[in-house]
């Protein structure tokens, strides 16, 4: 089972795998939005912004999201690491229910493009 500490490093790995991206993608990720990402096996969950491509988190709390974010995600640990090394796609573990995103409808058609 993976820690609070790898999945925090995971998150940088994608922010900075954001920030190198270029075209649809750079355009999908360059929102500024509010962001959740709660690690369910965890009980814990991670907050902060996805702004100018990166995403930059705030704070990490214990339980379910306190507030609602503007894109939030929820998955286990262990998936949220394989979503980022590469080994789980990220359109099938979300259409199986493992990954589970909600978003406004308009932000669902940016990121689309991320999927």
């Amino acid at each position: 089972m993976a820690t609070i500490t790898e999945c925090r490093e995971a998150l940088t790995r994608l922010s900075d795998d954001l920030a190198r991206a270029e075209g649809d993608v750079r355009g999908a990720a360059a929102l500024d939005r509010t962001l959740s990402c709660h690690l369910t096996d965890l009980d814990t969950t991670f907050t902060g912004r996805l702004s100018d491509g990166r995403v930059e988190i705030h704070d990490t709390h214990p339980g379910p999201p306190a507030t609602k974010a503007q894109i939030r995600l929820r998955m286990t640990g262990d998936d949220l690491i394989a979503l980022v090394d590469g080994r789980l796609h990220f359109a099938k573990a979300w259409a199986s229910g493992r990954v589970v995103l909600e978003a406004g409808f308009r932000d669902l058609l940016r990121l689309r493009s991320l999927l």
